[in-house]
Formats: C-alpha cells, sequence, structure tokens
C-alpha cells in the first residue's frame, strides 16, 4: 500500500476572486436562523429553503421560493433581511484556513465578489477576523445576482484583469454556475460544493497553498487525494 494519500495540483492565475458565505467565512448558523425563521413564517420547509438560498441575493432566493410574488414585496423584505443578518454574527467564523490564505493573498490581486451588501460584509468579516480586500463586489455592485456572472466578471474588470486569468472561490451551486459562466476555472469549498462541478474541489482553505510566481501570475496549490 502506498504511504501518500494526496497528491498536489497547480493552477496558475492573475487574479483571485473570492466569495465571502461559506468559502471564507462560516455563517452558516447565522443564515439558518434568519432563512428558518423566514420560511416559517411564509408556510414553507425550513430544510428545503435552506436549499436554495446559499450564494444568492436574498431576493434572488424569495423569487425563486416564492415565484407569483411580487418582485417589489421580495426586495423590501429583503432589506429587512439583510439588516436582521447584519445584526447578526453569533457564531460567525473563519473557514478554516482562511486567515492563512488571506494573509497570503494580501499583495496579490484578489478581490471579494459576494451577494452580501457592503454592511453584511463588513460585519461578517470583522467577526471572523478577516481582512477586507481593497477590491469587492457587493450586492450594490450588480444588477443581477449569482448565479449570473456578473458579479465575477466586474471584479476581473476592476483588477484590469481577463476572466479566463481568473480562479473563483466558492461553496455554492449558485456561486459556482456564476464562475464558470464567467469563463473561469472554479475551486469549490467545503461540503456544498463537490455536487456542483467545480474545476477541483477542496474541504476547507487548508489544503490550498498561494504564491507569487517568478513571471508575475499566481501559483495556486491544492492538495487532492491521490488516485
Amino acid at each position: 500500500m502506498s504511504a501518500s494519500t494526496t497528491a498536489s495540483v497547480a493552477l496558475s492565475a492573475k487574479a483571485l476572486l473570492l466569495d465571502m458565505d461559506g468559502t471564507i467565512v462560516n455563517s452558516d448558523a447565522v443564515v439558518e436562523r434568519c432563512w428558518r425563521a423566514w420560511a416559517l413564517s411564509h408556510g414553507l420547509d425550513p430544510h428545503e429553503t435552506l436549499k436554495v438560498v446559499h450564494g444568492r441575493q436574498g431576493y434572488a432566493s424569495m423569487a425563486v421560493l416564492l415565484p407569483d410574488r411580487p418582485m417589489e414585496v421580495n426586495l423590501a423584505e429583503n432589506a429587512v433581511m439583510l439588516a436582521r443578518e447584519t445584526a447578526d454574527t453569533d457564531g460567525v467564523v473563519p473557514v478554516p484556513g482562511a486567515p492563512a490564505f488571506m494573509a497570503a493573498l494580501a499583495e496579490l490581486p484578489h478581490a471579494l465578489v459576494t451577494s452580501a451588501d457592503l454592511p453584511l460584509a463588513t460585519a461578517r468579516m470583522g467577526a471572523a477576523a478577516l481582512p477586507m480586500p481593497a477590491v469587492r463586489i457587493t450586492a450594490e455592485s450588480v444588477q443581477s445576482s449569482k448565479p449570473h456572472p456578473e458579479g465575477f466578471l466586474k471584479g476581473a474588470a476592476a483588477l484590469g484583469v481577463d476572466p479566463a486569468d481568473c480562479i473563483v472561490f466558492e461553496d455554492s451551486a449558485a456561486g459556482i454556475a456564476a464562475g464558470l459562466a464567467a469563463g473561469m476555472r472554479v475551486i469549490g469549498v467545503g461540503p456544498r460544493a463537490a455536487a456542483h462541478a467545480p474545476t477541483l474541489h477542496v474541504p476547507d482553505l487548508t489544503t490550498l497553498r498561494v504564491t507569487p510566481a517568478p513571471d508575475g501570475s499566481i501559483a495556486v496549490t491544492v492538495e487532492t487525494p491521490a488516485a
């Protein structure tokens, strides 16, 4: 039997685009508290609701769950939901490996691309004690929620990098679909990601190593189970 159980996969990029919730910040406790309460208040199954809400903006999740409801009602309820989620940071922690991962990115081209608005992103990054990237695409920055690729395309444009030269880090079905639709490679992070055909999948960020390459690109090394 071989003593080795892992193999290294190396990718090269000019910029990295990071989702927040579920990718670098574990906010599942808050998301579940807030969306379970919302689901019950609308006579919906909380378990089925939670299958929909990860990765999307709240109004887009509501439109999927209550398709006959006017969008203006979804937008109004989303504002209430965002305020509730922003005020609740109990249980918000970094994903394993996220502090070292973010430290490694400090001087490298990267951006946050999240379905949260800026107040919510600021609250959760602060609660997880992670540095807020200087370039960030939040809910206020886009017209269309993930799985639409707009956010990732705007992130690449803000960094001045071609989409094909970007690597996305995502955890959700909507986010992975958005990154792939943008023409980017996607590293899926965590248990939700594996089922949605990312380019590569990792259980958390502890298996990643990010370093500057001599040609100015970014080398991303991923430890994966050996064949």
